[in-house]
């Protein structure tokens, strides 16, 4: 059945009258009539006895009433589902404590009226930019690859967030009562991130933040979760990790976890928002214009890997502010 037919039979309904029905509808009462009468045929039963006094609704029409409401109900929710300002703005963080999921929340307490569906969907940027050009999700916070690494046509990036590193430690760690850090000094120190992917573009920020400086990045093991690594580092003299200063951890007050910023260089994680180009999501211009107007770089010399898309900074080098 046809949802105008629907709908019209629903407006002869509430006004009794085609000739009214046909007036709300900006149509002729011919057409009034021919749609109720095609709705007639599809479901095989007189819908309206027509009297003197205008249209009646025969016992069928009666039934058929309440379900013909639902149907144009579940037609306007389907609509607003897709319809670009209607529906939630659907953007993927990656992960939920990281920088970029604490940046979106700032974003919703500053337009609480903006409807957003947060997903971390997992990948790498690759994985992340496609999924934007299928329409999967609005926009994706990533670290894009330098200029020889080709984004699919139509995709646009731009640089949000340089996210520096702090060292997570225990409180009997050597490195816990420290005001600071170099990564220099963190050579030697056993850094844990299980877990941490090959091939994506953090496992090769990694790579290369070890390489340059000589860390010990120990991948080993199974991933028990982000809890059962902070319990490990709590109870540890001598295990750490790195986190980045903007993203979210908590613990019980037991384990007296302290968070010490990693400087001189501090080595910056840099993440950009994908984006379709020919996407006409009111709100995605919004987040836009919120993020690159809360775009900061840490004080003092910053590392960032060669292998980055960076605008305005030289990859790969300590670069003063």
């Amino acid at each position: 059945m046809h949802l105008d037919a629907v709908r019209t039979f629903v407006a002869a309904a509430d006004a009794g009258r085609f000739q009214e029905a046909a007036a709300e509808l900006a149509i002729t009462q011919q057409a009034v009539s021919k749609r109720i009468a095609a709705l007639e045929r599809d479901l095989n039963v007189r819908l309206f006895t027509r009297t003197a006094r205008g249209a009646r609704l025969t016992a069928d029409g009666q039934a058929f009433l309440p379900h013909a409401r639902e149907l144009l109900r579940v037609a306007e929710r389907a609509d607003a589902s897709v319809r670009p300002g209607r529906r939630a703005l659907r953007v993927d963080v990656v992960n939920r404590r990281i920088a970029a999921a604490v940046l979106l929340q700032d974003f919703y307490r500053v337009y609480p009226q903006i409807d957003l569906d947060v997903v971390t969907l997992a990948g790498d940027v690759d994985t992340a930019a496609a999924a934007v050009g299928a329409g999967t999700v609005d926009a994706t916070f990533h670290a894009v690859p330098g200029p020889e690494h080709r984004l699919p046509d139509g995709i646009g990036a731009a640089h949000v967030l340089d996210e520096p590193h702090e060292l997570l430690v225990g409180p009997r760690h050597p490195l816990a009562d420290a005001a600071a850090v170099t990564p220099a000094e963190l050579a030697g120190h056993r850094i844990r991130m299980p877990g941490l992917s090959a091939g994506t573009e953090w496992g090769a920020y990694y790579d290369e933040l070890a390489a340059v400086f000589g860390l010990t990045i120990d991948v080993v093991g199974p991933i028990f979760g982000n809890e059962a690594l902070l319990a490990e580092i709590a109870a540890s003299a001598d295990v750490a990790t790195l986190v980045g200063a903007g993203s979210w951890y908590m613990w019980p007050d037991a384990y007296d976890l302290r968070r010490v910023p990693v400087r001189d260089p501090a080595p910056v994680y840099p993440m950009s928002l994908l984006w379709r180009l020919d996407n006409p999501h009111p709100a995605l211009g919004r987040l836009r214009s919120y993020l690159q107007g809360r775009r900061t770089r840490p004080d003092g010399e910053v590392w960032t890997p060669t292998w980055v898309r960076r605008p305005g900074a030289t990859p790969g080098r300590s670069l003063p502010r």
